[in-house]
């Protein structure tokens, strides 16, 4: 019997495809628990939308990170922090400063969990951090740190 699978099965395949299993094993195991539905010409159709939907969303999202990056590399962000003189400042800066001054001067929601930061902040000066925007795409982000 031919079924697609609703969710992951350890063995047999990933949520969405269809495989082809023993006729005892669909019915009184996979449809009662609702992990997969039986392959008809409706339910085969449904699923061929939905993998195109997937893919359009996909391109689309790549796209934005792709505009998103070129965006990044040209940027330079300011982040002003309190200091104790001779360039050192007090604590570091983190991922969530890098972010809140990004949105606040350019208009870029990134999230705090997508800027990397190789080693801490914690003098004045210009670094660039790497941002990860998904689908393996990552740009440099040029930060200024200035004493406030």
């Amino acid at each position: 019997m031919k079924v697609i699978l609703l969710q992951d099965v350890k063995g047999k395949g990933k949520k969405g495809q269809m495989i082809e299993v023993s006729d005892g094993y669909a019915r009184n195991f996979m449809l009662p628990r609702k992990i997969a539905i039986e392959a008809t010409a409706d339910a085969v159709n449904t699923m061929r939308m939905n993998d195109k939907a997937t893919q359009e969303r996909i391109a689309r999202e790549k796209a934005e990170a792709m505009d998103t990056a070129k965006k990044l590399r040209e940027l330079t962000v300011v982040v002003k922090a309190k200091g104790g003189g001779a360039g050192r400042l007090f604590g570091s800066i983190t991922n969530q400063e890098i972010a809140d001054a990004l949105k606040a001067s350019n208009g870029i929601a990134l999230d705090k969990r997508k800027i990397v930061i190789s080693d801490p902040i914690k003098n004045v000066g210009t670094y660039t951090v790497t941002c990860k925007l998904g689908y393996e795409i990552t740009a440099p982000l040029t930060v200024k740190i200035e004493e406030a």
